[in-house]
């Protein structure tokens, strides 16, 4: 006798709806795919007990003829696709056909549709995987899905799910992704006969401001960006918005919200270098891309893509979030408190001479013996162990009064050892001296590093270390990019690789960790990451002991040089921890604080 059964279609059903419809929020995710899909231009949503108890989905969509119903809820049944190629470039939300299937199998599961063209509208309901009789109905053209006692007849799995308030949570995350995916579509919520959202039909800038607040592109940057084929478009969370949690973070990939490693790395990267300690960024950012090129068919819940040409990805997001969050050189990093200032070329007639930006420079002799070329020493600053602020080389005006002085103005005098005061034409600017030249000198060292060959270190004795197949293969394929990167790998044998000399900023890590590092990089995203990341920490701890240090007096030519190079510098609104390092202070914010004019 056999002891290998076919399973019955019913329990095939309630073990994809563990994987695909794992709680309430699940549901209503394909519920609304399907809708969006189906051409909805309004869509309502109703909740009971977070979704245990009911959820119903109405849309004005295309609707579905009567033949359609009962497949609709069979198992791998779908209008969306029909062949491979298909399959290859889908441009739906929706495409596996099961999640219905799924649904109706573990609820009372009640589906109500009608064409345009149809007198009248049909219902087919599905108890338990049980699929009965489609039936004429009274509706208007759309269709309305309800979704009764979820999970009644698998009380295991019911068991799982949370109190009613967390699963509506999760709910409500599923309702505003749907939301931002598609601002055209009006859209609905009720939990437990109260209203939640009502949000109408809107371009993306208002769903954006509907649904996580007008201080969120307050506090954000905007972004479109086209590398045909590629765009990227948005808002990015400023740094100094940034939250404790990653609760307002949303990657969309052609209108699909996705949850990828490869953009998360992509994200982090960008904002690496001006978020503060452990806050997390805000986001809202849409990627569009050929259909052809991104694979949606990774897992049945269908947040996961793989991306056909990752090298090309990576670096396309990570610098157009850098370019966003550096913004013009000067520019503040509080928009409610920033100077609407140019910081362009000097204009004609312009009474200020900018001094000219730092050269690239080479190396010679120890590996980091331009340090002090960038930065000059006097021999009191040498003394003290401080790289000297450079100095202007002619005096500046002190009395801007107009936009054509410089964006940060002039020096007024200094405060506390700490902070600048200076004068631009919107009044009081105020800079944090340490923050703002350890921006500085953190930018002068990475352009130096990138404009040669990064020096190495070689190891005494060559580091050996057990490696994987892919590990060797890829020493054995990538030897030119490693030496770029300042390693020296081989081959030894089909299970080991042999390192022999690491990049010089890097001599105190642990050469077989770094080089498993730096592998594990290449082999997710084309390139070290891991690598410039451990550089650039290395960098601005240099950068930290090497700025002007507090309670150090400067001169009004020293604290005037100061501005000027911050208005040069990339990020210099924000330290190399995400700290600002100037406010800006208009006349009417100074008014208000002394009650002038009431």
């Amino acid at each position: 006798m056999a002891t290998i059964q076919r399973l019955p279609d019913i329990l095939v059903d309630q073990i994809a709806a563990g994987e695909v419809v794992e709680r309430p929020a699940a549901a209503l995710k394909e519920l609304l795919e399907n809708s969006i899909d189906a051409g909805a231009r309004e869509i309502t949503v109703k909740l009971e007990e977070g979704g245990i108890r009911q959820i119903r989905v109405q849309d004005d969509g295309a609707g579905m003829a009567p033949d359609d119903l009962p497949l609709a809820v069979a198992r791998h049944a779908t209008s969306k696709i029909a062949s491979l190629e298909d399959l290859e470039r889908v441009a739906t939300l929706g495409f596996r056909g099961e999640a219905l299937a799924s649904i109706a199998s573990v609820s009372h599961f009640t589906v109500t549709t009608r064409r345009a063209e149809d007198r009248h509208a049909w219902q087919l309901e599905v108890h338990g995987g049980a699929v009965g009789e489609v039936a004429p109905a009274a509706a208007e053209p759309g269709t309305v899905i309800d979704v009764l006692d979820l999970y009644y007849n698998t009380p295991a799995r019911r068991k799982f799910l949370r109190t009613p308030a967390t699963e509506y949570a999760h709910c409500e995350d599923v309702f505003k992704r749907a939301a931002l995916a598609s601002p055209g579509v009006g859209f609905r919520l009720t939990h437990n006969g109260k209203t939640q959202w009502r949000l109408p039909p809107q371009d993306a800038t208002a769903r954006v401001a509907g649904v996580l607040g007008a201080e969120f592109l307050e506090g954000s940057a905007g972004i479109d960006e086209t590398a045909a084929p590629l765009r990227l478009s948005g808002f990015a969370g400023l740094p100094n918005a940034a939250r404790t949690s990653r609760d307002a973070q949303y990657v969309f990939v052609n209108g699909r919200f996705v949850r990828d490693r490869l953009l998360a790395h992509a994200i982090r990267e960008a904002y690496r270098d001006v978020l503060h300690h452990e806050r997390h960024p805000a986001f809202v950012l849409f990627l569009e891309i050929p259909p052809d090129a991104v694979d949606v068919n990774v897992h049945p819940t269908k947040t996961e893509v793989r991306f056909r040409d990752s090298r090309g990805i990576h670096p396309f997001v990570r610098r157009v979030l850098e370019r966003a969050l550096s913004g013009p050189a000067g520019e503040a990093p509080e928009p409610a408190l920033a100077a609407n200032v140019s910081t362009g070329a000097a204009s004609p007639g312009q009474p200020w001479n900018p001094p000219p930006r730092q050269g690239t420079m080479g190396f010679s002799g120890e590996p980091l013996a331009f340090y002090d070329q960038l930065f000059g020493r006097r021999p009191e600053a040498e003394s003290a162990g401080t790289p000297a602020m450079p100095v202007a080389a002619a005096p500046l005006p002190e009395t801007p009064d107009d936009e054509s002085s410089p964006p940060l103005g002039f020096a007024l005098a200094q405060l506390g050892g700490v902070y600048v005061l200076a004068r631009n034409h919107a009044g009081l600017v105020i800079v944090d001296m340490h923050a703002a030249h350890e921006r500085i000198v953190y930018e002068r060292l990475k352009r130096a590093l990138d404009s040669a060959e990064i020096p190495t270190q070689g190891l005494l004795i060559p580091a050996t270390l057990m490696a994987t197949a892919l590990e060797v293969a890829t020493v054995a394929e990538q030897g030119e990019l490693l030496a770029r990167l300042g390693f020296e790998m081989g081959v030894q044998s089909p299970t080991s690789i042999v390192v022999r000399s690491i990049p010089w900023l890097l001599r105190d890590t642990d050469p077989a960790t770094l080089a498993r590092d730096v592998l594990r990089e290449i082999q997710e995203v084309g390139a070290s990451h891991v690598l410039t990341g451990k550089r650039d920490e290395m960098l601005a701890t240099l950068a930290c002991h090497g700025a002007v240090r507090a309670n150090r007096i400067l001169g009004i030519p020293e604290m005037n040089a100061l501005l000027r190079d911050m208005e040069e510098t990339e990020r210099g609104g924000q330290c190399n921890h995400g700290r600002p390092t100037w406010f800006q202070f208009s006349m009417a914010d100074l008014d208000r604080l002394f009650l002038r004019g009431r």
